[in-house]
């Protein structure tokens, strides 16, 4: 396997998995609006993204960071807010991968920190970013405003 931190010549590869990220979280399917919101943030440096490339060089996992700061830490953050391995590929590392990729990063960046929000109910996941080293946060509370 290997990673790659992905740019807008990795859109085709990045629109599918994309859509099938959405679609795992009961999404329809909306390929061109995926290409263009995918296209929108690397082009505006909006976000970081990290593909995982099988050993045949077939795109099988992304992950998607976008820049946070802490003000009291007076720091850069990241917000791992999208990672998606494939169904067929899971299990054999990938995911480990990527969050190593993601960590190296963050200390590269000279980050304070990464967060990550997973719906209670994706074990599988909540297993792994534990595994990784993530910690649930049990001192605060999210609240959410919906526009």
């Amino acid at each position: 396997m290997k990673i790659i931190k992905a740019g807008i010549k990795h859109i085709d590869e990045l629109t599918e998995l994309f859509d099938l990220y959405r679609q795992f979280y009961k999404k329809k399917s909306d390929k061109d609006s995926a290409r263009k919101f995918l296209t929108q943030r690397i082009k505006r440096n909006e976000s970081v993204i990290f593909l995982c490339h099988d050993e045949y060089g077939t795109a099988i996992g992304f992950t998607q960071l976008y820049p946070y700061f802490t003000s009291v830490g007076m720091r850069r953050a990241w917000i791992l807010n999208d990672m998606f391995v494939k169904k067929e590929n899971r299990k054999l590392g990938a995911g480990e991968k990527l969050i190593e990729s993601v960590r190296k990063f963050a200390e590269k960046t000279s980050s304070g920190f990464v967060m990550l929000e997973t719906q209670k109910t994706n074990k599988n996941a909540c297993r792994l970013y534990e595994k990784m080293g993530f910690k649930p946060d049990r001192e605060r509370r999210y609240y959410y405003l919906e526009i």
